[in-house]
């Protein structure tokens, strides 16, 4: 089974500080494949560039994936952008793309600290 993780669930993953995950969602975690959309990656890239995160997107992206076997989804950009446009709950960009990117791989769950999301997509974990 997959799951999916939000641009923080990869921060904290990488930081290693898994006190930030609750303690059920953290051993479900562990019996899972990670994937993450490459919106997390734009996003994550974002936040180094305004100072918000110390590693730049792609250390960040190969440390998650050579030490912990999180990996990139590789759907097609084109089908998870036609899922987002229904995605009207939320004007950020990064947040429809997240989400649409776990419905398009169907429906899968969403490991994310963001109340909104979780309060929208109905396979959010946190």
């Amino acid at each position: 089974m997959i799951a999916y993780l939000d641009t923080n669930s990869i921060l904290w993953l990488a930081e290693k500080d898994y006190g930030r995950f609750r303690k059920s969602t953290f051993q479900f975690m562990q019996q899972l494949e990670l994937l993450f959309s490459p919106v997390v990656l734009l996003k994550l890239e974002y936040l180094y560039e305004i100072k918000r995160s110390v590693i730049p997107a792609r250390d960040l992206h190969r440390k998650i994936e050579n030490e912990l076997g999180v990996r990139l989804c590789t759907l097609p950009f084109s089908e998870v952008a036609a899922a987002a446009l229904d995605e009207k709950w939320t004007l950020d960009p990064f947040d429809r793309l997240i989400v649409a990117n776990a419905k398009v791989n169907g429906l899968a769950p969403l490991i994310t600290a963001d109340a909104q999301i979780a309060q929208h997509y109905p396979r959010a974990l946190w």
